[in-house]
This record gives C-alpha cells, structure tokens and sequence, in this order.
C-alpha cells in the first residue's frame, strides 16, 4: 500500500512539543489526515491542542509496511510517534 506521511508538530497542554506523523492511505484528503491526527490527540490526553495544515505537513509517499498496513485498513491512520509522544 502507497501511504501518505504528514509530519506533525503540536503543542502540548504542558507547553512542549510533541513530534509524530499521521500516515494514511495515499489518496486519503489532508483535512482527512490532521482528523486523525486529532483523534489520536484525544486518545492520549491532548484533545483541543492545535492541529492545522500548519501543524500537520505533508512530507511525503511511501510503501506502507505491513503493520502500518494493517492498522491503515482497521482505524485508517498509523501514528509513528517521535519525539515527546506519550508511550
């Protein structure tokens, strides 16, 4: 699977960034993506942070592992978490 990766920095409630990228399916719209982007925020304790094109940019295409795949087709998101993500 061709994948879409949008590399994302929020602000978190405590004032430190966080660092992730929201991957979908290529073809998927990027207000689909920062969508994701934000309910994956909410899942972990970072509901209302701002999360805009300007937060969530687009980087680039890939080939989607297999694990990425499958979680893609099950929620149509993967979050690669980087840098001040919770664990």
């Amino acid at each position: 699977m061709e994948c879409a990766v949008y590399d994302t920095y929020v602000q978190k409630k405590d004032g430190k960034i966080m660092h992730f990228d929201v991957v979908v399916e290529a073809n998927t719209p990027h207000e689909k993506a920062i969508q994701y982007g934000q309910e994956w925020l909410s899942t972990v304790g970072q509901a209302g942070q701002k999360m805009t094109s300007e937060e969530c940019q687009f980087c680039h295409i890939q080939e989607a592992p297999p694990f990425v795949e499958k979680s893609i087709k099950q929620q149509g998101y993967w979050i690669q978490k980087m840098e001040g993500c919770p664990n």
